[in-house]
């Protein structure tokens, strides 16, 4: 008898764990983060004809993020919204270089409510070296296949982008395509000078950019939330795969949202 009552409490116990442990995955599940990523074009929404500042405000409003991942430093970030708070405007000197945050995102906390979170690697040392670095390798006659083979790879990028007849298209911006396109000059870029360019190689900066979004996704875990990744679209594929390897984020496609503003 005494072992028949061992044995059901066992059970009965054995039972509530794993039901907590179905009930903790349950929650886990339902509580995911979703996350996209959206690659802008810089100065080029001033311009575009359709992937403009109207454009990228509309989007971001039918994302209703309650957190954007910005590509701002963090030691840039408090100055930009001071500036904004205090005038309506941004003269913060490496902010001010992009209007998807200073005539879209800032603008949109006025009637939105999402935080912003700064998560750039860059550095201004860091960029200064870099192209500091970049100018003695052209000029060092001694690495002129290296930079030949660098600008042909640039070229074929923008080459084979161009035939697609869809540049600075929103739709083919958001598409795996695109980022393979990218591909065919980051990538020998990458090959040729990662290591030599220190903080400022595109693999380097890009672990940079994506340690600083892990902070954050981290910080976030499990709480439901939407997070809107904002960076210029030729990181978009790096984050992409590294999103991806995570299982604790439900990675959204943007394609749905860009048809919702059609």
């Amino acid at each position: 008898m005494n072992s028949i009552y061992k044995f059901l409490c066992f059970l009965l116990i054995a039972g509530l764990i794993l039901s907590c442990d179905t009930s903790n995955k349950t929650n886990s599940q339902k509580n995911k983060n979703e996350v996209l990523v959206l690659g802008t074009i810089h100065s080029g929404h001033r311009t575009d004809s359709i992937y403009n500042i109207s454009y990228l405000k509309r989007l971001i409003k039918q994302i209703k993020p309650d957190y954007i991942l910005a590509e701002i430093p963090p030691d840039r970030f408090e100055e930009a919204a001071l500036g904004f708070i205090k005038n309506d405007s941004i003269s913060e000197p490496r902010v001010m270089r992009f209007p998807e945050y200073t005539d879209v995102v800032f603008p949109l906390t006025k009637e939105m409510e999402f935080e912003i979170i700064p998560t750039a690697g860059w550095t201004k040392p860091m960029a200064d070296e870099r192209s500091q670095k970049l100018r003695a390798i052209r000029k060092d006659s001694t690495r002129a296949k290296d930079w030949k083979n660098y600008l042909a790879a640039n070229k074929q990028s923008d080459d084979v982008y161009k035939a697609t007849g869809k540049v600075n298209d929103p739709y083919f911006i958001h598409t795996n395509t695109y980022d393979s396109i990218q591909d065919i000059s980051l990538q020998v870029y990458n090959r040729l000078f990662n290591v030599e360019l220190g903080l400022g190689g595109w693999d380097n900066i890009n672990i940079a950019h994506y340690w600083n979004i892990e902070k954050a996704l981290e910080k976030h875990r499990y709480q439901g939330k939407r997070m809107l990744i904002i960076y210029g679209a030729g990181h978009k594929g790096w984050f992409l795969r590294e999103l991806r390897k995570r299982d604790d984020i439900n990675l959204l496609e943007m394609k749905p949202f860009l048809e919702a503003i059609r």
